[in-house]
């Protein structure tokens, strides 16, 4: 087959939609004369905007998602003229970029009216017969991108290699947050990111304290602080305003600077600084792995094999209780040293703590 439109729909969160970069790249590679269009959500939308792998991004509101003083209905009737645009592309190949048959991804696809619909099927689920490109669900755990690669199959008729993940941060703003920082010259820069939204997967402030102060004793390095602005207590998008303030005056007097990201430019920038990121997993995390930044990450109550950083040098670490809150100083003090010591194309397994 070759496609001379072809439209990837991804309409998740952060990290599923990083780790479908590899299928798009490759997409990009096999079909270069094609058309490549991205559907996306306008809370992730801002990771792939002015990505050199995609030509055209269709961006949409989710309801939960809409503007101060925007109405449903103004929503629904702006995607009502997003998927008429769409369908007048007439595409060859809708892609379902999802780890299964789901039922709205198709329900875009069999809109536009795309000619060939490519995803997951699943035996019993009766949204398979509408997919006539199927791809058997992979029946072992594979990493998200693996599994999101096994798509090309149908395309190309054989397994291609799955590439690092892939992100581009804006220079100017790079260059902005750059500014910012002071007497860096010659300093590793060590990003300590505080956020994550399972409580499995939130470690403690007193612990980012020590930390910092443990890794600070090393005069070359300068730490940044990332975190998710906004109250703990904001039922729609709570922040860590008060963790991090708690970080910051513990930590007053070591050579960091604070960066709270209230957009995902603004993350993928500062991110893009770093030498090495010190998190918890979640769209952070593959965030810098799209940037090829080291990581030294910490697994709650979720799976390392499917999600851990692809593509880059990376020590995980899950405590057999699955709560990050079992892991000590020491536990990722060490992990960290470990990963500066390792060669740059080394791609580290997990550590059980």
């Amino acid at each position: 087959m070759n496609p001379e439109k072809i439209l990837v729909i991804r309409r998740d969160n952060i990290g599923d939609l990083v780790c479908t970069t590899p299928l798009i790249h490759a997409l990009r590679k096999r079909f270069p004369e094609a058309r490549l269009d991205l559907l996306v959500n306008s809370y992730n939308a801002p990771l792939l905007v002015g990505h050199p792998d995609v030509d055209n991004l269709y961006v949409y509101t989710k309801a939960k998602h809409r503007e101060k003083g925007e109405s449903v209905l103004e929503v629904y009737w702006k995607r009502l003229l997003l998927l008429l645009r769409m369908r007048s592309t007439h595409y060859d190949v809708a892609v379902l970029a999802n780890g299964g048959c789901m039922p709205r991804p198709l329900r875009w696809a069999r809109q536009i009216g795309a000619r060939y619909i490519l995803g997951f099927s699943e035996p019993g689920n009766p949204l398979s017969s509408q997919i006539n490109l199927p791809v058997s669900s992979p029946a072992q755990v594979m990493h998200e991108a693996e599994m999101l690669m096994t798509l090309m199959q149908p395309l190309t008729g054989e397994v291609v290699p799955t590439p690092p993940l892939s992100l581009v941060a804006d220079a100017d703003l790079t260059e902005a947050l750059r500014g910012k920082l002071v007497d860096i010259a010659g300093k590793k820069l060590i990003g300590l990111h505080i956020s994550a939204r399972k409580p499995s997967q939130q470690w403690p402030a007193q612990r980012f304290i020590e930390l910092a102060h443990a890794i600070a004793k090393d005069s070359a390095v300068h730490l940044m602080l990332f975190w998710s602005p906004g109250s703990a207590d904001n039922p729609f998008h709570p922040g860590d305003d008060e963790k991090a303030a708690m970080i910051l005056e513990g930590c007053a007097g070591l050579p960091l600077t604070p960066l709270p990201t209230h957009q995902l430019d603004e993350l993928m920038s500062g991110l893009s600084l770093l030498d090495v990121l010190i998190c918890s997993d979640g769209g952070a995390m593959h965030v810098a792995a799209g940037l090829g930044k080291p990581i030294v990450c910490m697994f709650g109550d979720s799976d390392v094999a499917k999600w851990h950083p692809w593509g880059v040098p990376y020590k995980a670490l899950q405590p057999v209780s699955r709560n990050v809150v079992d892991l000590s100083v020491i536990d990722l003090l060490s992990a960290y040293r470990q990963l500066m010591e390792q060669d740059a194309d080394q791609v580290s397994t997990e550590i059980s703590a």
